[in-house]
This record gives C-alpha cells, structure tokens and sequence, in this order.
C-alpha cells in the first residue's frame, strides 16, 4: 500500500465538500456582530501607521460619528456636515477600516448590527424585504463591512434598505473591497460608491484612509504551500491529538462552494480548527475565484490556519484576473491567504 493510502486508511478525515449546511433568517441576525478577531477592537487599540495621518484623522471623525455634539443655533452650519447619519471608510485593504469598523460598533449603543454586504442581501432573501426591514428597523446603527459592488441587483435592494432604514433614524457606517480597475492604485473611488447609491449619496461623509497592508507589514510575501507527504503526516497528526481538523481535494472543493450559497460559508468551516488542501491549481474562471475570495474572507475570520500542497494558494488567481476589474479583491484575498498559511495573523487588520 502507497503511504499516503496508509495514511489515510488510519484516518477517516472529514471533509468541508461533505458540509451543505442551512441558515435561516433568524441565525443570520444572530450572526450580525463583529468576527472573533474584532472582539475586543476599540479606537484606543487601533495601531495607526503615523506616515499617514489619514489613518488617525479616521479615528477621530468616527468617535465624533458614534458621539455626536449636541445641536445648537449657532453650529447649524457645522451641524449639517458633522450629523450625516452614513459614514464611508475609503482606502486599501489592510489600513485598518474592520478594525475601525468594529470599534465603531463596539462604542454605539443598541440595538446595532455588524456585518458583510453578503450577510445582508443573505437576510433578504431569508427573511424578504418587508421583514428584513421589520428585523433591522429599531437599529440605531448598521455596519456593512465589504460594501460590494458585483451585483447591481444586490446593490439596488442594500441601496432601498438602508434609505428606509435612515429616514427612520438609523445611522450607516461601510467600508468597501470592490475597485474598478480603472480608477488608479488599486483603491476604491468613492465617488464610484456614491454614484451606485446616489439617492443616498448626501447622507454620507467619505473618510479617505490611506496606508500599507498592514499584513504585509508582519509577514513574508509568499503563502507557505507544503509537500504532500508533510501535509498528510501533519493531517493525522492532528487527528491522533483530537483535533478539529479537515482535508479536501481542491477542485473538489470549488466545485463545492459553488453549492453552497457564500452566506453559508460560516457554517461549512463552523468548529473547524485546521484547514488542509491538497492539489491547490490556477484557477481561470473568475466565478470560481470570486467564490474562493468570500470562502477565505470567512476563513480568515474565523482564524483558522490553512495547510496546502500544490501551488502556493496566493497564485491561484491568474494573469487576466489580477488585471482586471476585481484586481483589488485578489490582492486583499492573497494578503490573507499568506497570512493563514504562515499562521502569522495579526492583530489589527483591514
């Protein structure tokens, strides 16, 4: 018998492209807070870069957004500006905006919600429009972290909900990961944003926060791919300790997430503590690597490590997709797939 069959004959060892799991309305609700890295994210922990001032000036524009001054007769000019009910983080990936983001939440008052553009749209079409308004209406605050712009349809439906939701009081904060290709920097434009949602467009205050991956800061620039008998040796390794551990095929896998709607990618890695990959390929079909980039951002939330073997996971996306349109996306997406296979994750990130 070949080792690696051995090694698997010890071992039954699950499979993520086994999980198809269901969500309903309500757990998305639940779900609706800051990940587990955010826990505890507060303007006073944010770690700024001081070579860009930007970064600061944010801090202080959303603890001036989340306390409000009180009106007066002679502020009304100042007032206009200062009590928009939508605020808008601007800028790179790993600058810190779901840091900010979260500490944002975390020093609101109730009730508030927290969560990605997909969780979102995923609650309409749990719940339906009526009453993913019924759900969210008594909010005093809505985070959309990832505002995304793929999906004109999706886009249209978060426009019409948040522009209920603020004419009944409730104040919006975003941030965005979707930048035309054409617009310089592999940055976000707001005015892009604004245009998407231009009966809203005046309710929000653009922050602009400038600055360097704060991953690429902390580790090196290459995702760790590992050879196959070390990942199947480290695999049964962990299952002989008792870990939470799951191995998948990677075509397997893609053509597994694509059954599965992305916001129930929470749930397929739910309790998983490693993540384990073999035959990791180029990818050439975008819909297949905008998926992956949702299923990592989950991962990358949840925190668990991931071992590959076959190409190294941050050279997936190919030549035409890391030219085109969703450029920026990959880039945040390999930024994290380096982090999850170095196990180096740090502490303040996008």
């Amino acid at each position: 018998m070949a080792p690696e069959a051995h090694e698997k004959a010890q071992h039954t060892v699950p499979q993520l492209a086994d999980r198809t799991p269901t969500i309903t309305g309500r757990e998305i609700v639940a779900e609706l807070v800051p990940p587990p890295q955010f826990e505890h994210a507060s303007f006073e922990n944010y770690r700024p870069d001081h070579d860009y001032p930007s970064q600061m000036t944010a801090v202080e524009k959303l603890i001036e957004f989340v306390n409000p001054r009180p009106a007066g007769f002679f502020s009304r000019r100042r007032q206009a500006k200062e009590d928009l009910p939508g605020i808008y983080l601007d800028g790179g990936f790993g600058v810190g905006k779901t840091h900010l983001l979260a500490a944002l939440w975390h020093a609101a008052t109730g009730p508030k919600y927290f969560g990605t553009f997909i969780e979102y749209t995923a609650l309409v079409g749990a719940l339906g429009y009526q009453e993913t308004i019924k759900e969210l209406r008594s909010a005093k605050l809505i985070c959309i972290d990832e505002f995304e712009l793929d999906d004109p349809g999706d886009t249209m439906v978060m426009t019409r909900l948040l522009g209920e939701l603020v004419a009944t009081g409730t104040r919006v904060a975003a941030t965005s990961n979707t930048p035309p290709n054409s617009l310089g920097e592999g940055r976000f434009a707001a005015q892009d944003f604004l245009r998407e949602i231009s009966a809203m467009s005046a309710n929000f205050e653009t922050l602009r926060i400038d600055g360097l991956d704060y991953r690429r800061r902390n580790v090196s620039g290459q995702a760790v791919s590992v050879e196959p008998e070390a990942r199947e040796h480290l695999v049964n390794t962990l299952l002989q300790r008792g870990s939470k551990v799951t191995e998948d095929d990677f075509g397997a896998l893609m053509r597994h997430l694509g059954t599965v709607h992305p916001s129930k990618y929470v749930k397929v890695i739910r309790d998983v503590e490693v993540i384990a990959i073999r035959g990791v390929y180029l990818l050439t079909d975008q819909t297949d690597a905008l998926r992956l980039v949702a299923f990592i951002d989950r991962v990358y939330d949840a925190e668990i490590p991931i071992v590959a073997s076959g190409r190294p996971l941050n050279e997936v996306f190919d030549d035409e997709m890391m030219a085109g349109g969703y450029r920026k996306k990959y880039q945040r997406s390999q930024s994290r797939m380096v982090a999850l296979t170095t196990g180096e994750l740090p502490p303040h990130t996008d």
